[in-house]
């Protein structure tokens, strides 16, 4: 069984977990709920084990890296780390609507990697540093933490909005969602932890580009943009903490801030040319 196999099965199963999640939210079964958090964990595991058997299959080819460096490769591994991080929240916080929000994510991102080519091919030279898990590994679970806090983001603004409308807190689907109180502190704290891992990924990035290019910062597009997209979360976890921000305004930035990261992410590698150009479809 070839890794592309694996991963082609994973995308079905993220699938029918992004299903299994909104039918839960509208029908509020309980069954329905347990499903589709199964269902999303068995996803995880098979694109897990794909991943490790990518690995194993770059040893057989003589290439022997880790499957995180081109495009297609980063996408496959965003999308295990927003599943992985959207379990533990669920885990953490109990609750399953949130899910409806989240899980289109894995499925999105894995039907996008499938159109990429997805060869196992040498590293370019650039990449060839032991800098490479602990930068790549911090940053996409930061962005995954991010991913979350905009889907919580999204659900926040949907209650709210439906809420003003009705006048009032009745309604049988706004009793079912979680409160806004605990949407807000959740988009919160997964912000809380974002933030730290995109700080340590920014300052590996510039250790690994010091070696590379013999330079820790060059405001190339991707180090911009990484740059921009923290100043964003940072100002978001200052007027949090300093003017008591929540609410809207926390939500607005947040999603603010997720539109920053997938231009980060995506857009600088396909749109513009750098030092980073490597990552596009190479």
């Amino acid at each position: 069984m070839t890794n592309s196999l694996l991963f082609g099965i994973s995308i079905f199963v993220y699938f029918f977990s992004m299903v299994l999640y909104v039918s839960y939210l509208a029908f509020r079964s309980d069954a329905l709920g347990k499903v589709a958090t199964l269902t999303l964990l068995s996803g995880v595991l098979v694109e897990t084990a794909a991943i490790f058997l990518r690995w194993y299959e770059s040893y057989q080819m003589g290439i022997g890296r880790a499957p995180l460096t081109n495009l297609y490769e980063s996408l496959v591994f965003f999308a295990l780390t927003i599943a992985v991080f959207y379990l533990l929240m669920e885990w953490k916080f109990k609750i399953k609507t949130v899910g409806a929000f989240v899980t289109p994510f894995p499925f999105i991102v894995m039907a996008y990697a499938s159109l990429n080519p997805n060869e196992i091919q040498p590293l370019v030279p650039a990449l060839k540093s032991n800098w490479l898990i602990a930068h790549v590994v911090t940053c996409f679970v930061g962005y995954a933490a991010f991913a979350v806090s905009f889907g919580v983001s999204i659900l926040y603004l949907f209650k709210m909005n439906a809420e003003n409308k009705s006048g009032k807190k009745g309604g049988v689907l706004l009793e079912y969602l979680p409160s806004s109180e605990l949407l807000d502190e959740i988009g919160y704290k997964t912000i809380a932890i974002g933030f730290p891992l995109l700080t340590i990924g920014i300052i590996t990035g510039a250790f690994w580009a010091n070696v590379a290019w013999g330079t820790y910062w060059s405001w190339d597009p991707k180090e911009t943009w990484s740059l921009i997209v923290w100043l964003i979360y940072a100002a978001y976890l200052h007027a949090r903490i300093t003017r008591g921000w929540r609410g809207k305004k926390a939500a607005l930035l947040s999603i603010l801030g997720f539109a920053a990261t997938l231009f980060c992410y995506l857009g600088v590698n396909l749109i513009l040319s750098g030092l980073h150009s490597y990552g596009g479809a190479s």
